[in-house]
């Protein structure tokens, strides 16, 4: 699972750009998948039938980024976000863009040694010595992504866009260890969900499932004087109850938990207080589906050095196979 995970960590994809993450999801699933095949907005929907009710899994494979809003006289880039960018990860991380340019992100000059630069005052320098130097390399509206390989560290891994890839990972093992499946299973990779959920939202219109679930990261509290809340490192996976867009269903949460405690799979229950998944709009599509949300634990989320545990991960498989095995009404 590791290869994969360093693969599809390392992968370029900015929101609107996933091509690169939909191809090496491709190849893995095919052989696995009664049909696949990608719809208009990007999203990748791989189908394994059953005669059961229509189950709806979802990971987004889309990674937050950078954009070329400005190239002034000296050659530097200004930029804006693509999805969520924390100015205080930013300072001094290389940036790489589709066609492999390197940047580092530097700032102006502060008045407050203290404060944070704000976006408008970073830019990114690729070492070009004019604007006419700069634009034979890269143009305004290109994207660049965190440049950072993945680590092994053991028990635990590190990397970018770990925030959605793990959860990916996660929906690919799951399909792979599905036999003979009860229900019929839909494994959506879904586009733009750091910039407004869009894949998640279009998917679940075309496909109309009966139950979903959504599978991404949450953060923890398990680093020194962190964000208080329960949620640690290799706990288990975690079964989301509320977040700040959406109330998971109690009959899938539920279920979740029950599965879970019958099967011995370590898990941890998640209040989110800021921040959602795809399956805010999952759950709201058409007359409503019944929706919950599995998260991998994850420190540093939105920065380039995302950290999470392989027996969460672990559990977070182990749990959605087991979930697409049950009878539903």
């Amino acid at each position: 699972m590791k290869d994969l995970i360093k693969k599809l960590s390392e992968a370029f994809g900015p929101s609107g750009n996933e091509d690169e993450v939909r191809n090496i999801i491709k190849k893995e699933v095919k052989p696995y998948a009664d049909s696949v095949k990608v719809d208009k907005l990007g999203n990748l929907i791989v189908r394994k039938k059953g005669k059961g009710k229509k189950l709806m899994f979802a990971a987004h494979m889309d990674e937050i980024g950078f954009i070329v809003s400005y190239i002034d006289k000296k050659g530097f880039l200004r930029f804006s976000n693509v999805g969520g960018l924390f100015p205080i990860n930013l300072l001094h991380q290389r940036v790489m863009f589709k066609n492999g340019l390197v940047g580092v992100v530097g700032e102006e000059k502060r008045k407050d040694l203290k404060a944070v630069s704000p976006l408008d005052k970073l830019y990114i320098d690729i070492g070009a010595k004019s604007k006419e130097d700069a634009e034979k390399k890269v143009g305004v509206g290109e994207m660049a992504v965190f440049s950072r390989e993945f680590r092994d560290l053991g028990d635990r891994v590190v990397g970018k866009a770990m925030d959605d890839r793990i959860g990916c990972v996660v929906l690919i093992e799951a399909l792979k260890r599905v036999k003979n499946p009860v229900n019929d299973l839909y494994f959506v990779f879904t586009v733009q969900e750091e910039v407004g959920l869009r894949g998640a939202r279009t998917s679940a219109f075309g496909i109309e499932p009966d139950y979903a679930i959504a599978v991404d990261v949450t953060g923890t509290g398990d680093t020194p004087e962190g964000w208080k809340s329960p949620l640690a490192l290799g706990k288990g996976v975690a079964i989301k109850v509320k977040d700040w867009g959406m109330i998971a269903s109690a009959y899938v949460r539920d279920r979740l938990v029950s599965i879970a405690k019958k099967k011995k799979i370590p898990y941890q229950l998640e209040v989110l207080e800021g921040g959602t998944t795809d399956g805010m709009v999952i759950e709201i599509t058409k007359s409503g589906v019944p929706t919950g949300v599995l998260s991998v634990p994850t420190r540093y989320i939105h920065s380039p050095s995302e950290l999470l545990d392989m027996g969460d991960v672990e559990a977070t498989v182990k749990l959605l196979v087991e979930f697409s095995k049950e009878r539903f009404n």
